[in-house]
């Protein structure tokens, strides 16, 4: 894997890099379903008050995620580089695909 050197000034430079590394259908469903298990974990905690499920959360969101990218996509997850935006692109690309803008 080569080192990213990239800079983005704004999310709106970065999403479309996003998406390109996360091409593969597999890696963004995989996306999906650890962004989808991480809402209902924390409704589940809120619900429940049992706040130790919170501890669950980065490693259901970023283990889904990491297994697209190193398993399927073939890259380096670009959250070791850009965290915030990163964060950001996962629920931008969640809310893309739930209103139909990328395909499942």
């Amino acid at each position: 894997m080569t080192q990213d050197t990239r800079e983005f000034n704004s999310f709106a430079d970065f999403y479309p890099y996003y998406l390109k590394e996360h091409s593969n259908p597999t890696c963004r469903r995989l996306h999906y379903a650890g962004s989808i298990l991480v809402i209902a974990i924390l409704l589940y905690a809120i619900v429940t008050t049992q706040w130790a499920f919170l501890l669950l959360l980065p490693v259901v969101g970023y283990g889904f995620a990491w297994l697209g990218h190193f398993l399927f996509e073939k890259n380096r997850p670009a959250t070791f580089k850009y965290p915030l935006y990163s964060l950001m692109g996962d629920w931008v690309m969640l809310k893309d695909m739930l209103t139909g803008r990328i395909r499942f």
